[in-house]
């Protein structure tokens, strides 16, 4: 409880500013600009009876000095994050409402970014992508009809670089602990007789990770063309990034978790005199490009439509030694080696992952008197190749290098189609509906997922209403359905169900001068739910498996509070319950009903709170405060699975100097991360086995658990030159 009194004394004595800009005194719509109507099918606004939370550029930069798009969320509300590495840099991850990445549906400029496979996201493959983000909207719940997978926690929809209309160079350059180190360029041309603009990014991150080894090389780019007039705006964009980055997803046992924090398994082997060794190049080499081609057209003064082409070419390889591996995995005949049949081997070997993701996504809005009305969808297709080499190998009978020891295809079509409405019946009430259908079919051959050839089609509704008792304040009632097919990972456990949720969502926005307030209760009811069970299968990825029928009930309260002209207070908290109805387990060769269990990975409490200091526009100092309760790895409520509650505490600061000369400002920034130097485990994993050795004739079941430390106080230092 020592981690709750804290973290509410921090918000007693607190403050900061948080997702909403303080200057706006009601709660009237903005106008939709040009700009943003690539993202406007799929975001919504207080005419919608949907909970969201917008950030800005200006709100994402004193804190993105090179972590990951993850942690720079850590303090919106109900969000808990995690880093393999320790510190931000590399593989990281974002829970909502106890939802993990997979159930998060992803969309940057309203194109699917999920993996088609997985259902993850994998920002490490976009290093640094935040300095060329405009906005985010992350919307809790079903949310509003989106393309990709649908959103089963949270829809996290993000709008790229909006066209500048001057001209500007950009040199940022960050350091910090583990020798972090992050240095970009942008530039941006303004537009060239009023229409045409040309803007990029080249970015670089290195960093040694708290964990050991757990090291990151990353670069990235991006590139924009775009042509703009009165009612036409056409974007060309190129972005992309290369990731090499020291495995660490193993974790450490609660053992070494008290012995040796940092202390990373990965790699680990015994060489031939005995003596323990790391084998140097256990890494994961990733590259990932994307093209994008968005049209958008204001017909008239009541439509407009909006057209994107989109294509992503991925491929790269994790690299493992493996010592002792048998024959029979590769295909190798067994040896006769000085009289002893061998067939085991040290060897090195590659899992290659090479795919190719491309289709289209368009919509037409239509807006007149009362009445807003999006007619939209899209087309994706996703080509995967899954297959295996062993690059060396002590012995490797009737074999060459980089033969494929497994070698599997996969195919994914998706399609939905939707159609959206907003409808003022006067000043007060407004009506919202929303029905998708949406149509999945995937084909794979893998020997972890068996032969698979499954289609799904699924309808999606949504509605709700919303009340404007006055200018101030606004209410909001709704009821959503989503389904959802599984992910490749899935099949690993046998045939599983595609799921679904009922989502009910009851809330209240407050807007003043000095004061906005959001509030909200939500009912999940889901049947079939993939819930994680708390296991990884062998390339660190988390399992799941069908529970029937589960639920998750909250309510959420975020506020944005000026004190005066000087000060922001901007606190929030989940408050939960996440419940498995009747769980079955077999325990000790038993099948025992345990009832309502807690779900994995789902605190009941979380906390977080900002407060800044902002004397004027130069300069902004700001204490994030984040608690997160205690919570289940797998959902047997084993006391070996519990995850402690923890708190952690950053402060950041930033300055703006105004030099008189050819440079704009300059731009000084500092994080220090963890200052109380809190000792905490964000993540880990949980899972059980039957031991049918130890006593003849009996089947007991045994628990084993996983933790990834994450790093005490350290810090980020930068500096940015606008030119």
């Amino acid at each position: 409880m020592k981690h709750l009194f804290t973290a509410m004394g921090l918000i007693a004595f607190t403050f900061t500013l948080y997702s909403q800009e303080m200057a706006k005194d009601s709660l009237e719509a903005n106008q939709i600009e040009l700009e943003e109507v690539f993202v406007s099918a799929i975001r919504v606004t207080k005419e919608s009876p949907v909970t969201f939370t917008n950030l800005t550029k200006e709100q994402l930069k004193p804190r993105n000095l090179g972590q990951d798009i993850p942690i720079l969320l850590n303090y919106m509300p109900a969000v808990v994050t995690t880093s393999d590495a320790g510190a931000g840099v590399g593989y990281t991850g974002i829970r909502v409402r106890g939802s993990d990445a997979t159930r998060v549906n992803v969309t940057i400029n309203g194109i699917p970014y999920n993996d088609s496979e997985s259902h993850g996201t994998f920002w490490v493959n976009m290093p640094d992508f935040a300095s060329s983000t405009e906005s985010l909207q992350l919307q809790r719940g079903v949310g509003t009809s989106t393309n990709g997978a649908g959103a089963f926690g949270a829809s996290l929809n993000l709008a790229t670089d909006a066209v500048s209309a001057e001209a500007y160079g950009q040199i940022s350059s960050s350091f910090g602990s583990f020798n972090t180190l992050r240095n970009n360029l942008k530039f941006s041309t303004g537009l060239l007789n009023d229409h045409i603009e040309i803007s990029g990014r080249l970015s670089r991150i290195t960093s040694d990770g708290y964990i050991d080894r757990a090291s990151s090389e990353l670069d990235s780019y991006f590139l924009q063309g775009a042509f703009k007039n009165k009612n036409t705006l056409l974007k060309a964009l190129f972005f992309g990034g290369h990731e090499i980055t020291y495995q660490a997803w193993y974790g450490i046992d609660a053992t070494t978790l008290k012995q040796d924090r940092t202390f990373n398994p990965s790699g680990i082997y015994t060489d031939g005199n005995g003596n323990t060794q790391f084998y140097e190049n256990e890494v994961d080499n990733y590259k990932q490009n994307h093209v994008q081609l968005l049209w958008n057209q204001q017909l008239n003064d009541d439509w407009r439509t909006n057209l994107a082409l989109h294509y992503t070419r991925g491929r790269g390889f994790f690299e493992q030694f493996k010592e002792d591996d048998d024959f029979n995995v590769y295909g190798f005949s067994p040896l006769i080696v000085n009289g002893e049949t061998v067939n085991t081997t040290d060897l090195v070997r590659r899992r290659w992952l090479d795919n190719d993701f491309y289709g289209t996504v368009f919509s037409a809005e239509y807006i007149k008197d009362n009445l807003k009305l999006i007619l939209g969808g899209g087309w994706n297709t996703y080509e995967g190749k899954h297959f295996g080499e062993v690059i060396w190998a002590e012995f490797a009978p009737n074999s060459s290098i980089r033969d494929r020891y497994y070698d599997d295809d996969s195919e994914k079509n998706d399609f939905n189609v939707f159609a959206k409405a907003n409808y003022k019946l006067n000043d007060n009430w407004g009506l919202f509906g929303d029905l998708q259908y949406r149509t999945v079919s995937y084909r794979a051959n893998g020997d972890d997922t068996g032969l698979v050839d499954d289609t799904f089609n699924f309808f999606n509704p949504k509605v709700g209403t919303t009340f404007d008792l006055n200018r101030n304040n606004n209410f909001y009632l709704s009821f959503a359905v989503a389904n959802r097919e599984p992910n490749r990972n899935d099949y690993e456990n046998g045939n599983p169900k595609p799921e679904k949720l009922n989502d009910f969502e009851l809330g209240w926005r407050y807007v003043s001068t000095d004061v906005q307030l959001n509030t909200n209760l939500y009912y999940m009811n889901y049947k079939n739910q993939l819930v994680l069970t708390g296991g990884l299968n062998d390339v660190g990825a988390p399992l799941r498996a069908n529970i029937g029928d589960s639920y998750r009930i909250g309510l959420e309260v975020d506020a944005t509070i000026a004190i005066g002209d000087e000060f922001r207070i901007a606190p929030n908290v989940a408050l939960s319950s996440n419940k498995n109805k009747d769980f079955v387990f077999q325990r000790d060769g038993v099948l025992q009903d345990l009832g309502n269990t807690n779900i994995a990975f789902s605190p009941n409490i979380i906390i977080g709170n900002r407060f800044s200091y902002i004397p004027g526009e130069k300069l902004q100092l700001s204490l994030l405060t984040k608690y997160v309760g205690e919570q289940y790895m797998g959902n047997i409520d084993a006391e070996g699975s519990v995850l402690e509650a923890y708190s952690q505490s950053d402060f950041n600061i930033q300055y703006v100097i105004e030099p008189s000369s050819i440079i704009k400002n300059i731009t000084l920034s500092a994080l220090v991360n963890n200052i109380f130097n809190a000792k905490y485990v964000s993540n880990g994993y949980f899972f059980t086995y039957d031991d049918t050795w130890s006593v003849p004739n009996q089947t007991t079941t045994l628990e084993g658990a996983g933790y990834y430390p994450q790093a005490g106080i350290n810090f980020l230092m930068g500096a940015t030159i606008n030119f």
